[in-house]
C-alpha cells in the first residue's frame, strides 16, 4: 500500500488534479456549446444550398464547403491554435488559459461537427421530404419538423463524436497555456518525470471519454423515435 500512500502525497494529483479536471472539463463544455450553435445551422445550410438540396445555391455552397469547413478542417490543431493567438488574444483580451484555449477549439471542431450534421441529413429519406413538401409544408417546415427530428439520432451521435475529439484537443492545449490535463500532464509527468502524474492523468482522461461516450449513446437512443 505504500504506492497508494505515496499518490496521496503527491501535490500534483491532490492539489493540481482536481483543478485541471475542472479547466478540462470547462473548456470541453464551452467549446462544445459554442460548436453545436455553430455547426448544427451551418451543417443544414451546406446541405440544403448543396445540388438537389431544399434551396441549390451553389456559390454559396461552394464558399462554405470548399473554403470554410475543408480548409479550417485540413489545418491540424496545433498549428491552428498557434495561428489563432493572435486572434483569441483579440477576441478575449490574453491568450492563456482555459477560455482562451475555448476560441481555437471551437473553430477546429465547428466545421468538422457541421459535416456530421451534413451528413446526417443527406442520410434522411427523400420520400418523407417529398412528401411533407406535397402536403404544403415550406422549406423552414420541412427543417425543422421532418429533417431534424429524423437526423436527431444520428447528430446526437456526432455530438458525442466531437465532445471526445474536444477532450483530446484540449490536451494539446494545455501544452501551451491552455491548463486543463495537458498542462498537468507537462508540467509534472514530463518535466518533472513525474510518472504517477502521468498515469493518473491519462486515467481521468480514459475514464472522461467512457462517460461522455456512454451518456451520448444513452442519449442517442432515447431520441429516436423511428
Amino acid at each position: 500500500m505504500d504506492w497508494l500512500n505515496s499518490l496521496f502525497e503527491n501535490p500534483g494529483i491532490t492539489r493540481a488534479l482536481p483543478e485541471a479536471v475542472m479547466e478540462t472539463l470547462q473548456m470541453v463544455i464551452i467549446s462544445g456549446v459554442a460548436t453545436v450553435l455553430i455547426g448544427v445551422p451551418l451543417g443544414i445550410i451546406l446541405h440544403v444550398t448543396a445540388p438537389g438540396g431544399l434551396a441549390p445555391m451553389r456559390p454559396l455552397n461552394a464558399v462554405l464547403s470548399g473554403v470554410v469547413v475543408n480548409i479550417t478542417r485540413s489545418i491540424p490543431y496545433a498549428i491552428l491554435m498557434l495561428a489563432l493567438i493572435p486572434f483569441t488574444r483579440f477576441i478575449v483580451g490574453t491568450s492563456i488559459g482555459p477560455v482562451a484555449a475555448c476560441v481555437s477549439l471551437t473553430i477546429a471542431t465547428a466545421p468538422f461537427f457541421a459535416r456530421l450534421v451534413e451528413t446526417s441529413l443527406r442520410d434522411i429519406q427523400g420520400g418523407k421530404i417529398d412528401a411533407a413538401l406535397v402536403m404544403g409544408s415550406s422549406r423552414r417546415q420541412v427543417i425543422r419538423k421532418v429533417m431534424l427530428p429524423e437526423a436527431m439520432p444520428s447528430i446526437v451521435s456526432g455530438v458525442t463524436t466531437t465532445l471526445v475529439m474536444l477532450v483530446g484537443y484540449s490536451a494539446m492545449a494545455g501544452l501551451i497555456g491552455g491548463g486543463g490535463l495537458g498542462r498537468l500532464a507537462y508540467n509534472y509527468g514530463y518535466q518533472r518525470y513525474d510518472v504517477a502524474v502521468m498515469i493518473v492523468t491519462i486515467a481521468v482522461m480514459v475514464i472522461l471519454v467512457q462517460l461522455i461516450q456512454v451518456v451520448g449513446d444513452w442519449l442517442s437512443r432515447r431520441v429516436d423515435h423511428r
